[in-house]
């Protein structure tokens, strides 16, 4: 059984949930195999984490000669590893780095790339959401070995012992991959929420807020969930650009998502109405958004909010 490469997506060694999720798509390809880019001392950790979820076997590819610079090493690196295994497929998490890193890729070794899927089945056929999510299409590389980019929370992390075997793949990367370096970083201040694109629950908020965003993050921290606005809240400048749900903002897919005070205009609708349930509170009982939702409450989300908040929190008490 041919190899699946998973690569995966990590904050100093602690493994973020989509490259779970990939490892379970990877078992209906073939034999998952997780590549790890990180330092030896976090290796057996995370070569642990990998098995228990079905890595059969990690790669770990030494980020000394790596760590500093911009995606070319990494797709310089994983050129070597594609030609040396020749996988089945090769697997994403989508996000900035991901899709760049596989776009890259597909172009060294001359293959097709398939990004923001949905789900990927036997074959291998992927499913994408297109045009605004007004279509579903299904897809397949015909060209060299499938790069495919997935989209988080397509589906959900399989918890079954792999073999786990780990093997150091020692890369050479060029001159040439190292001509953009990061000189400087400025880090986040920690909200303690999960990542927007990554959140199982997203509760957003839109003009209905009018700024006051207490309510939207009320109820996200009762839930563990992420906080995502509306364009109309981003352009008002009450919420910053990162935050922003949408056709020009980040695309989620997470199982809840809870609109409040938002239209429902195809610009929002685009980046989320791929989500499994959706809920809406808004004050007009018109708005475009209660097409889409599978619950909808009509009321000023001021009070509905708090309420709801309130009585979560007595639950979990």
């Amino acid at each position: 059984m041919s190899e699946v490469l998973v690569v995966v997506d990590h904050v100093d060694g602690a493994i973020r949930k989509p490259t779970l999720e990939l490892l379970a798509l990877a078992k209906r390809l073939g034999e998952p195999a997780a590549v790890f880019f990180g330092g030896s001392d976090k290796a057996g950790e995370v070569a642990e984490k990998l098995k228990a979820f079905g890595a059969e076997k990690i790669y770990v590819v030494d980020d000394a000669e790596i760590k500093g610079y911009l995606v070319a090493p990494k797709a310089e690196a994983l050129q070597q590893l594609v030609e040396k295994a020749s996988p089945a497929a090769v697997l994403f998490v989508s996000g900035y780095e991901g899709k760049e890193v596989a776009a890259r890729l597909a172009i060294k070794i001359e293959s097709g790339l398939i990004t923001d899927a949905v789900d990927v089945e036997e074959g291998p056929v992927t499913t994408q959401s297109v045009f605004a999510g007004n279509y579903t299409v299904k897809a397949k590389v015909t060209k060299g070995t499938p790069i495919i980019t997935v989209k988080p929370n397509s589906t959900a992390p399989v918890e079954e012992a792999g073999a786990g075997v780990v093997e150091e793949f020692a890369a050479t990367i060029s001159d040439g991959a190292k001509t953009a370096q990061i000189v400087a970083q400025q880090p986040r201040k920690a909200s303690g929420r999960p990542e927007l694109t990554e959140a199982a629950i997203v509760v957003s908020g839109g003009r209905g807020t009018g700024g006051n965003f207490e309510p939207i993050e009320g109820l996200a921290d009762a839930l563990g969930a992420a906080v995502g606005a509306s364009r109309a809240a981003v352009d008002s400048g009450w919420m910053p650009h990162t935050f922003q749900v949408g056709q020009t903002g980040k695309t989620v897919s997470p199982q809840l998502y809870v609109a409040n005070g938002i239209s429902g205009a195809i610009q929002h609708r685009a980046g989320m109405q791929t989500s499994k349930t959706i809920v809406a509170v808004n004050k007009d009982d018109e708005a475009p958004i209660f097409e889409l939702v599978d619950f909808g409450v009509v009321g000023d989300l001021h009070s509905v909010l708090p309420a709801a908040t309130e009585k979560i929190n007595e639950r979990k008490s």
